[in-house]
């Protein structure tokens, strides 16, 4: 027998892969089943994993398989959820065909400026950021903020993938050398390795946060993390 928590969170999970294909994250999760941290939620999911209707798969962000349902719920009628949590706002289509598909028409109509896409950016392990040639890229204006110098990175690695950024994907940048607790960054580590991640400062140190429970949060002097810049929007293609 499951618990009324239990069987919520794997009807939730359920609906969600039913949707959108993937998992839901832990924030999201957390948010539907009115929690107050992630902590209830591992050990709702540790519960469904040792009773057999979930199982977790090792070095995948997001890894949650369901393998089987109580007849509650796999006899119910699919049902259309309303999503939750943090929701990038992302342009389909491809960097490098200009002629967007027809779904895609009155998105893309908006003003677009050209801005470089200089690099790669790791959500993961630090990496070089900038170690491709100048590439100009369109990026709509509507997701650019009102001011201030732009470029676009690629991102390497799931870290943030929690926040709706995935391995893949390319991320606009504002360049600023300062941040708001919770501002997602580019953080430039020992002047040498940079890092896309969420932006946290407590005293004289500085939280560079990963969005991926598989992922650990770096912990470093103020003086060894410079800001290079905010995310301000995300482009994806498929």
């Amino acid at each position: 027998m499951l618990t009324r928590k239990q069987l919520d969170l794997l009807e939730f999970i359920h609906e969600r892969v039913q949707r959108d294909g993937v998992p839901p994250s832990f924030d999201e999760m957390k948010d539907a089943l009115d929690l107050r941290s992630k902590s209830g939620i591992h050990r709702l999911i540790t519960a469904l994993e040792e009773r057999g209707f979930i199982r977790r798969l090792a070095h995948k962000a997001r890894a949650l398989e369901i393998v089987k349902l109580p007849d509650s719920i796999a006899s119910k009628p699919k049902t259309r959820i309303r999503p939750t949590g943090f929701t990038p706002h992302v342009i389909e289509g491809s960097l490098k065909d200009s002629s967007p598909p027809p779904e895609a028409m009155e998105v893309t109509r908006a003003p677009a400026s050209q801005v470089q896409l200089v690099g790669r950016i790791a959500a993961g392990q630090p990496i070089e950021a900038m170690e491709d040639d100048d590439n100009p890229i369109a990026v709509p204006e509507n997701i650019m903020a009102a001011s201030g110098h732009h470029y676009a990175l690629e991102v390497k690695g799931e870290s943030m993938i929690e926040a709706g950024i995935n391995n893949g994907d390319v991320v606009v940048i504002r360049e600023q050398d300062t941040a708001n607790n919770g501002d997602i960054v580019v953080a430039l580590v020992d002047d040498q390795n940079a890092t896309l991640k969420k932006f946290r400062r407590t005293g004289s140190t500085i939280a560079l946060e990963p969005a991926n429970v598989l992922h650990e949060t770096q912990f470093l002097d103020a003086d060894r993390v410079k800001v290079q810049g905010r995310l301000v929007g995300l482009i994806r293609s498929y």
